[in-house]
């Protein structure tokens, strides 16, 4: 057991209050304090909570008194130790309930508990011996409760008629309300861009775009000395940043009970519909990420199956013969059917070259009058539309049988525990239908944004450098088949498997239009054809 020792603790929930005398004067005591009965102050464990909010408890949730606490429970503080704060109020400022169990915890450990402000200490022999002192103890935590929980209600009703007043328009001051993005910086007048970090975020986002996931975004931007923050990037960090709503130039604030959307509250990086585009792609971002060497043309993006079973069809590179560059032969990277490859009972066994498949895709999307045929008609627009409406009345009566089990439960004195639970599942499938809108909103954005006309000479621009394993090329065309197509069917041995002789490839594009196009394809070359070129005529009698 270690000997005791006297440990001091500072708190402060602005940083700036460490500039006063109070350190000082504390630190000086504890010095004196532990001098004056022949103990050691304890350095290691004297402790610092600089703007930690002993009201909302984060002194304790993350901060140097929670690790205190969790060294008093462990048994690493020996009982007859001392610890010092300036007063109780800086231990917690927490509903008294709770803040009388923290200071108990301390106290029942046989740790003294002493205040630099008046000189007093508190512990088991001396609340017995003065009984008073514990409900002395419990006042200053009522008050200091009380005092914060005033200074809380003032700053969220100060908060709420600022945000009022930046919708009205007649307020255009900053809003103290959580966390400002790392790319904007107030002047004292308004909020400007800070570029260093606004062309990482820029930078990031197309990068995204691409198909690249976090990790890859966040290595990209330490190669060139890019950060999302002053403090650096992760993968973490970077898929929050795309969800902010601050990259549209919008603050959203919760304060007394109220939501709020402050718009151009921040200067803009992308559009409304950019960042509703965005928040389409984080959505379904594991389906543009490429794995691996070689970045999958048609695979890993949930739109390839089996034409036979249905099931997904997953690219294999297999080993054996490379070309001299040490790549992989044509013929080595394969697509096969899960259903197949699992012995689940695909009916056609086989695979087939994935490389004829690319190609001809490639080809057919390069051509204008192909892509346009694919594109007409407003079917995918439509469906989204409509799938929209439909939610939105689903909402709508969602929000009438909330409102109806409410004022049932109002009008009833001691309401049924199921009315209670009726109230909560339906706040739940509320939400669930508000975030399928919004989902729903976002992808009628990124179609809407989505301009055929220019799309084939994309697809023919990237076309050479993608066949040629250019990674990049291959990481835009992954993503220019994921908005075209809404699935991709494949019959590695034809539409006619058990027909004899030689078969043509068969691929079957359904667009996310809803119109579909089935290419016969050439085994080797991967050029169109027909499945006469394959089948061999029948024998005259």
């Amino acid at each position: 057991m270690s000997k005791p020792r006297v440990y001091s603790y500072l708190r402060f929930s602005d940083p700036k209050q460490a500039a006063g005398s109070s350190v000082d004067r504390q630190t000086e005591y504890a010095h004196r304090w532990a001098a004056e009965r022949g103990l050691q102050l304890d350095a290691a464990l004297s402790m610092r909570d600089e703007g930690l909010s002993a009201y909302h408890q984060r002194h304790i949730t993350v901060g140097a008194l929670g690790v205190f606490l969790a060294a008093i429970s462990e048994g690493r503080i020996a009982a007859g130790s001392v610890l010092i704060v300036e007063g109780l109020d800086r231990l917690s400022r927490a509903e008294p309930i709770l803040a009388q169990a923290q200071l108990s915890q301390i106290i029942s450990a046989g740790i003294t508990v002493v205040t630099a402000s008046d000189g007093k200490e508190y512990n088991r022999e001396r609340l017995k011996a003065q009984p008073m002192d514990l409900v002395y103890s419990l006042i200053v935590m009522i008050r200091a409760h009380e005092e914060s929980d005033t200074k809380s209600k003032r700053i969220k009703a100060a908060v709420r008629r600022q945000c009022e007043g930046w919708v009205a328009g007649t307020f255009r001051g900053i809003i103290r309300n959580g966390k400002d993005p790392a790319w904007a910086r107030w002047t004292g007048t308004r909020f400007e861009i800070v570029e260093e970090h606004a062309n990482a975020v820029r930078y990031a986002i197309e990068l995204f775009k691409l198909g690249e996931g976090g990790q890859r975004v966040t290595r990209a931007l330490a190669e060139k000395g890019l950060k999302l923050t002053p403090d650096g990037s992760n993968a973490s960090h970077f898929y929050k940043t795309i969800r902010l709503p601050a990259l549209k130039g919008v603050k959203r604030i919760e304060a007394d009970g109220e939501a709020y959307e402050l718009h151009d509250y921040y200067p803009r990086l992308l559009s409304d519909a950019e960042w509703a585009e965005l928040q389409h792609l984080a959505t379904e971002r594991h389906r543009r990420r490429g794995h691996g060497d070689i970045v999958g043309l048609i695979t890993g993006l949930n739109l390839t199956y089996c034409g036979y079973c249905g099931q997904a069809v997953v690219a294999q590179n297999l080993m054996g013969r490379a070309k001299p560059d040490g790549s992989l032969a044509d013929g080595h990277r394969r697509l096969l059917c899960c259903g197949y490859s699992h012995s689940t009972g695909c009916p056609v066994p086989g695979s087939s070259s994935v490389v004829p498949i690319e190609r001809a895709i490639l080809g057919y999307c390069s051509d204008q009058l192909n892509l346009t045929a694919l594109l007409t008609g407003d079917g995918q627009e439509a469906a989204l539309r409509g799938r929209l409406a439909t939610l939105r009345a689903e909402i709508a009566h969602t929000e009438q049988q909330i409102a109806r089990v409410t004022d049932a439960m109002l009008a009833d004195d001691a309401p049924p525990a199921a009315f209670a639970r009726r109230a909560r599942d339906l706040e739940a499938q509320l939400d669930r239908q508000k975030a399928d809108a919004q989902s729903t909103e976002n992808e009628l954005a990124a179609v809407a944004r989505t301009e055929a006309p220019a799309l084939a000479e994309t697809w023919a621009d990237l076309s050479t450098r993608a066949l040629e394993m250019d990674k990049d090329a291959r990481l835009q065309v992954r993503r220019l088949v994921a908005d075209t197509f809404a699935r991709i069917t494949v019959y590695h041995a034809g539409t006619n498997p058990h027909a004899e002789g030689k078969r043509p490839i068969e691929v079957k594009l359904t667009a996310k239009s809803g119109q579909s196009r089935t290419l016969q394809i050439n085994r080797r070359t991967g050029a169109f054809t027909t499945a006469a070129d394959y089948i061999p005529a029948p024998t005259q009698p």
